[in-house]
């Protein structure tokens, strides 16, 4: 069997993980220097940072000037946890989910919470909810963009402006990619790794006038602890949301952040962010279109995620495999990447079909997508030789 030759141009950043995602171009550590570090995140100078950090948020990710913007702990998790214990109760939820995170805000709410009126519609990876079937006079909790199924809600069109309930939408992996209609969505997180490429372990809660409204004329039947409280004598702590945190956080990863913030101001705000995700995710779809042996998860072109896009191996020899062959042909491939130093963490998340998972937020070059899609055709057409040769 001939040798089939390497694609010859190399991605110069080969991190395509879909969190944590590679830093912003140019990062090096000395964007890090002027962290007080060893400082008081009580003291003013602490308290600064924190404070620019929430305004800078407010400012590229176009949030109204109603909405309140706290940093919290935990990630991503922690906000939506938060969100789903202080508020949650009030009225029945109805639960949506079509990918793993989404399942878990689902499990929890059935079987942590427990609450009597629950709903639940879920979908299977790559396919979306029909929200038509919601009732948007209950609370409603969400995930913007699936990270784990690449499929994500085209627009906030399907939320009633009249709405009784509120929404409460998990938009990690689409903040800063994705088109947030904050008229829509009454509780928003995200967390700093994602589409800016921060560090991990801080969450970002955003609180509509409503939901601060839920907040301080309902209070829960079961206790919360002191990282979940978001109110005290029935009043919103407004401190939270002014840099005031519930806990230490990390004065180095807030740092970290501002720098992806001010990165993402220069490289055209919140405008300029979707519109490099656009270009990423284009050169996928290209790649796809091209070749008859790959496709993408979401099954709908209209709710395919330009961030964390995922792909499936639909090439009649593999899909003829049981899913134990699939998943290890998928597996080859992405090791074969690996091993060339072209591609890190592209596997697909661990409960999602077998696949490729491909982050192209707004920190990845396009360029380095254009050699990845190369690469993978080469990695595919060896697997596919060696499939062959065993078949033979």
């Amino acid at each position: 069997m001939a040798e089939i030759a390497k694609p010859e141009l190399k991605t110069a950043n080969p991190n395509f993980s879909s969190g944590p995602c590679a830093k912003r171009p140019g990062w090096t550590p000395a964007a890090l220097s002027g962290a007080p570090l060893g400082r008081s995140h009580r003291a003013r100078i602490g308290k600064d940072r924190l404070r620019r950090a929430i305004d800078l948020t407010r400012e590229v990710l176009e949030v109204p000037a109603g909405w309140r913007i706290g940093i919290v702990p935990a990630s991503d998790t922690g906000a939506v946890e938060m969100a789903l214990w202080s508020l949650l109760g009030a009225r029945g939820v109805d639960m949506v989910a079509w990918e793993s995170f989404g399942a878990t805000w689902v499990s929890d709410v059935v079987k942590e919470l427990k609450l009597p009126d629950v709903r639940r519609f879920e979908a299977p990876y790559g396919e979306l909810v029909d929200f038509s079937q919601v009732d948007f006079d209950r609370d409603v909790v969400f995930t913007w963009n699936g990270t784990t199924s690449g499929v994500r809600v085209p627009d906030a069109g399907f939320i009633p402006a009249d709405r009784k309930g509120l929404t409460i939408c998990d938009a990690t992996s689409a903040a800063f990619a994705q088109n947030l209609d904050f008229s829509k969505l009454d509780v928003v997180t995200f967390s700093w790794q994602k589409v800016l490429g921060g560090e991990g372990g801080h969450g970002m809660l955003i609180l509509s006038p409503r939901a601060v409204e839920r907040l301080e004329s309902y209070k829960p039947a079961w206790p919360l602890p002191k990282i979940f409280r978001l109110t005290k004598g029935g009043k919103l702590i407004e401190g939270i949301f002014e840099g005031d945190t519930i806990n230490t956080p990390s004065l180095l990863c807030v740092e970290d952040y501002i720098d992806a913030l001010e990165w993402a101001k220069s490289a055209g705000g919140l405008a300029g962010l979707r519109a490099r995700a656009d270009a990423n995710a284009r050169v996928i779809d290209d790649f796809v279109d091209a070749n008859d042996w790959i496709a993408n998860l979401a099954v709908d072109p209209e709710t395919r995620s330009n961030t964390s896009v995922c792909l499936r191996i639909v090439d009649p020899a593999v899909t003829a495999l049981d899913g134990a062959g699939q998943a290890a042909f998928a597996k080859a491939i992405v090791s074969a990447l690996e091993k060339e130093g072209v591609a890190y963490d592209i596997g697909s998340y661990r409960d999602a079909p077998a696949g490729l998972r491909i982050w192209a937020g707004a920190t990845v070059e396009t360029a380095d997508l254009e050699a990845l899609m190369l690469w993978i055709g080469w990695a595919y057409a060896v697997q596919k030789a060696s499939l062959e040769k065993v078949a033979a």
